[in-house]
């Protein structure tokens, strides 16, 4: 068994289809085949039910692709190690978040602390982040809700409670504290379903008693202040990303569920570089400073 043919087989696993996957790979769609062929007679089994190009992973196939990421994962951890060790290159920390709304304070405070240090950012769905995190492929992620899973170090830093953003001149915009019962007939802005604050609201609210008619679903949250400003419609705003300075008034929610936790998680078998663990410090810093 070879690393080539491990890796050819966790593409082709992914993507289910010989032509996606040889295009991902840079290679022709023949050697492709001929190396997922090889793997099989060396496993003594098949991996994959095949439609013409259209492959699917059977049972034996899924039950290999986890010790084949697993062991794809460690080799990665082992090359990250060792770059960091020897300063190869520069350190880049791969980031994954839902909630985005406090990160352009962390990553400034980081920047002050480590200059050298480059970052990627994702705005991921709670489940895109979950495969991210376990596959290897970010080093942190930003999460709210948090989630669990035995691979996975989760650390609570934050709860914070969603508002109630309304326009200026909205008719509730003069109150203080809103009950969930009378948002019933308001028209809101929010992001798409799979965000961790849209799937709190709608839940929250279906609870109450009704559900949220949304004129707006995107998946930029910093576009919502903007769009309640225009009077587009209303929306429920975590407090962190809180903005006084524009025409919105923010509303208290009378409702104690209304409160999402945020958190940073990150693999437990993951490397941490220097540069690693010094964000980690940021972040626990800059929630605490919040309490």
């Amino acid at each position: 068994m070879e690393l080539l043919q491990l890796q050819y087989f966790v593409t082709v696993a992914r993507l289910e289809h010989v032509t996606e996957a040889a295009q991902s790979l840079h290679v022709t769609q023949s050697s492709l085949s001929r190396t997922i062929a090889r793997l099989e007679e060396d496993l003594g089994v098949p991996l994959f039910d095949r439609n013409g190009r259209r492959l699917k992973l059977n049972d034996y196939g899924s039950r290999f692709l986890q010790r084949a990421e697993r062991a794809l994962f460690e080799l990665a951890q082992g090359r990250q190690e060792l770059e960091s060790l020897s300063s190869l290159e520069p350190d880049t920390l791969e980031l994954a978040v839902t909630a985005a709304s406090a990160l352009p304070n962390i990553l400034q405070a980081f920047r002050q602390k480590r200059p050298d240090v480059h970052f990627h950012v994702q705005m991921l769905t709670t489940r895109e982040m979950t495969d991210c995190l376990l596959r290897g492929e970010v080093d942190f992620c930003l999460s709210s809700p948090s989630f669990a899973a035995e691979e996975i170090e989760t650390r609570i830093v934050c709860n914070d409670p969603l508002l109630l953003a309304v326009p200026k001149g909205h008719r509730l915009a003069g109150r203080s504290v809103i009950a969930l019962a009378e948002l019933e007939e308001e028209w809101f802005v929010g992001v798409k379903k799979g965000y961790g604050t849209r799937d709190l609201a709608d839940s929250v609210c279906r609870a109450a008693g009704f559900t949220p008619r949304y004129v707006y679903e995107g998946d930029e949250p910093s576009r919502l202040i903007q769009l309640v400003e225009a009077e587009i419609g209303i929306a429920f705003i975590p407090g962190t990303a809180k903005d006084s300075r524009g025409a919105v008034s923010y509303l208290q929610v009378d409702n104690g569920r209304l409160v999402r936790e945020i958190a940073l998680l990150w693999h437990k078998g993951r490397y941490l570089s220097p540069a690693a663990c010094d964000f980690r410090e940021v972040v626990f810093g800059y929630f605490a400073g919040l309490q």
